[in-house]
């Protein structure tokens, strides 16, 4: 079930509830439950999202929690209740901070969510942030980019095919070490995170697609031309899948102040402006809903599924 490099956007969503940074989340989710998260997931399955996404920090240092909050789910454990009440839509770390863990562990854990799930993962990675989070797990941090290259490269041989996975890497080595279950899928997508210089190289030598963190519209262009010229230099031929970060959405008038970014108004003038991003090279849009509670995200869902994304034909 790959993401479609042609025809219309596809169009996935990061859940809310699972992290509740003041960035984005709603008032409302400070007393959601499991069963409102279980009911945003179904929606999504139902209505034809590509993909819904969980994100990743183990602890968050009081100086950052007024901004970040500290409501961070685990990603495999959410993904994985989530996987078994659903049945199409894609499973997406976005983004696991896979250098925090060595990459076997990783591997058992995202093999068998992808296993459990009948192949519907997409490990989406970065490199990380928090200084705190990586010293309390003994990890440098000041090395976390070169970190995070050399763990991409052992996940993807430590996700293969093979039961018994070879990597030999500067801190990373083994063989003759067994992993059963196997992924489902014969090769797990790898999405890189991220919008820096090193990001975007990442993603264009390493990666199967690209996760942009807030580009604004008129500087996603010139990324994108970058990445595709930076993936031939590197002679990496496969395609790559891009993505963007959509402005905050409503599905027809609201009544009531959603915030000058949000996109709101009609589903085809909707449509008209996201197809924007099709024609930059994008082939999947992370949206977003403002909402007031679990009942208006899930009607907006639904409305953006039924009368949005029929008019996003590139």
């Amino acid at each position: 079930m790959p993401i479609p490099l042609t025809g219309p956007l596809s169009y996935g969503m990061q859940l809310p509830i699972q992290s509740q940074s003041a960035l984005f989340a709603e008032p409302w989710e400070a007393g959601a439950t499991p069963a409102d998260l279980a009911e945003i997931a179904r929606t999504a399955d139902r209505t034809g999202f590509a993909y819904i996404a969980s994100c990743d920090h183990v602890a968050v240092p009081r100086r950052l929690a007024a901004g970040m909050g500290t409501v961070w789910y685990d990603p495999v454990a959410t993904l994985a209740y989530l996987a078994g009440i659903t049945e199409r839509v894609l499973l997406m770390s976005h983004v696991a901070v896979v250098g925090l863990r060595h990459p076997l562990v990783t591997a058992k854990q995202y093999a068998t969510l992808d296993h459990l799930s009948g192949g519907r993962l997409i490990l989406g990675v970065g490199a990380g942030h928090v200084r705190e989070e990586f010293d309390a797990l003994g990890v440098g941090f000041e090395g976390r980019g070169a970190l995070l290259d050399e763990t991409i490269d052992a996940l993807k041989a430590a996700l293969g095919p093979e039961e018994y996975p070879r990597f030999a890497g500067e801190r990373f080595s083994f063989a003759g070490l067994g992993q059963l279950p196997r992924p489902a899928q014969e090769r797990v997508p790898v999405w890189v995170g991220g919008s820096s210089p090193a990001a975007l190289r990442r993603a264009a030598v390493r990666g199967d697609g690209w996760l942009p963190q807030g580009d604004p519209r008129d500087r996603l262009p010139a990324q994108i031309a970058r990445l595709h010229a930076l993936r031939e230099e590197a002679g990496n031929a496969e395609p790559v899948v891009v993505g963007a970060l959509t402005e905050p959405l409503y599905v027809g008038e609201p009544g009531w102040s959603v915030g000058r970014r949000t996109l709101s108004g009609k589903p085809q003038a909707l449509a008209e402006s996201l197809r924007a991003y099709a024609a930059m090279g994008v082939h999947q849009i992370q949206v977003r809903f403002r909402s007031r509670g679990v009942s208006e995200l899930t009607d907006q869902m639904a409305a953006f599924a039924a009368e949005v994304a029929p008019h996003l034909d590139r």
